[in-house]
């Protein structure tokens, strides 16, 4: 049973309507209006951690955030894509989760502000994720991927691309609850949706076809789920049964395990969209999980 903490975050999500956005298309529309007119601030907060430090650099047009320990003792590295509908800014839990993840997983984490639509889209944004991804391993050493909801989509594809493309295997690739089949067709997000307090269809399809701009819906880099799954390195899942995005991803852990690709998955059951990052018991739990699959995969010293 979800606890009490996870209950009051869903009671908050009810309160302040935070599916506003994803239940119509109307509203999609405004969303993406108010965010184009009045962009979000990105930057990492002022008092992150105090044993990691963060720099930033400019790479192809983007602001690019390092995070690492503060005492050098670093290995390797990870990019982490947040999340946000791809039209959502950065926020404060994903700060925090990557200042963590250098600080206690000891290894370099890449954060890159990547454009949001309108302005960005699938294949330009994948790209300069796998870019980001070789540097990072040609700089730090074996670089792995994770990413949130959107960016967990970014974080796949991209995986997929640097296979394909360049013939790289990441050695880890964490998905919290990843969005993966960008048409939205699955039938079991019908018996999903009606108790899913964050997340909807409706308007959703509007930041997804501004996101896929000239792709196909079922081009790789827009829906991995659609990808060759073969190949790829080993991946660790977290998805809540209360999430529409939750149907695709029993469908991705089942389809890898087909392909062969090591899948360390966890059901957070009765939980929401992207619960590893919420500050409940069930958030906690899901973020040591994390960093323990991250430090394994860091190369070796």
């Amino acid at each position: 049973m979800p606890s009490p903490a996870h209950a009051a975050a869903v009671a908050w999500f009810r309160l302040t309507r935070a599916n506003r956005p994803y239940v119509s298309a109307a509203a999609a529309r405004r969303h993406v209006e108010q965010r184009r007119l009045r962009p979000r601030p990105y930057g990492p907060p002022r008092r992150l951690r105090g044993d990691v430090t963060v720099g930033v650099e400019e790479v192809g047009g983007w602001p690019v955030y390092r995070l690492a320990p503060r005492d050098g003792r670093a290995r390797g590295g990870v990019l982490y894509v947040h999340g946000g509908a791809w039209v959502n800014e950065i926020a404060l839990q994903h700060w925090q989760l990557a200042a963590r993840t250098a600080a206690e997983v000891g290894t370099t984490v890449t954060v890159p502000i990547y454009p949001l639509v309108p302005a960005g889209t699938a294949a330009a944004v994948v790209a300069g994720v796998v870019d980001l991804v070789r540097a990072s391993d040609a700089r730090y050493g074996a670089t792995s991927l994770a990413g949130d909801s959107a960016g967990g989509q970014i974080a796949l594809s991209a995986a997929q691309v640097l296979r394909d493309e360049h013939g790289w295997t990441v050695p880890r690739t964490v998905l919290i609850a990843p969005a993966l089949d960008l048409s939205l067709t699955n039938p079991g997000i019908d018996a999903v949706e009606p108790g899913d307090p964050w997340l909807g269809r409706e308007g959703t399809r509007v930041f997804v076809d501004l996101w896929r701009g000239d792709l196909p819906v079922h081009d790789p880099r827009v829906s991995p789920l659609a990808g060759d799954l073969r190949g790829l390195g080993p991946l660790t899942v977290f998805s809540g049964t209360r999430d529409v995005l939750n149907p695709d991803t029993r469908l991705l852990v089942a389809r890898a395990r087909a392909a062969g690709v090591d899948v360390d998955e966890h059901w957070g059951e009765g939980l929401v969209h992207v619960y590893p990052l919420l500050p409940t018991p069930e958030g906690r739990a899901a973020r040591a999980v994390l960093l323990d699959r991250l430090r394994a995969a860091r190369p070796r010293g």
